[in-house]
């Protein structure tokens, strides 16, 4: 059974920095494209960035310029570099994989995706 672990979470202070990590078992994040999403309490849950297999990005308007989506290959995960934090980034964040068709694929709906972790919290203060 695949399993997908988000790490890193926490409480920051607008301006500061958090590293999230997605750990893979029984799935080669290699040969996957990743996704991590964020929800809010009361909003839907919708992608934040995306890796594709060959190493393609996409990241969303409101996280350019501050938040990273990479890969380390030989340690099996995935990260999320967000810097400068604000407090509308204060969600749950979730990282997701699916094997895709196209290694170029870059999944952006939630319904693109077949593996879920549990989440992690981040919460930036003002």
């Amino acid at each position: 059974q695949v399993r997908l672990v988000e790490s890193g979470g926490g409480l920051v202070q607008a301006g500061d920095s958090l590293r999230l990590s997605c750990a893979a078992s029984r799935l080669t994040l290699n040969d996957a494209a990743v996704g991590w999403f964020r929800q809010s309490p009361g909003k839907e849950r919708n992608l934040v960035a995306a890796i594709s297999v060959v190493g393609g990005t996409y990241s969303v308007d409101s996280v350019k310029g501050r938040f990273t989506i990479s890969r380390d290959n030989a340690k099996n995960l995935v990260y999320l570099q967000m810097n400068s934090l604000k407090p509308e980034d204060t969600a749950a964040y979730y990282c997701a994989a699916v094997l895709p068709i196209k290694r170029t694929a870059l999944p952006q709906g939630q319904n693109e995706y077949e593996y879920w972790g549990q989440g992690t919290q981040v919460t930036v203060s003002l």
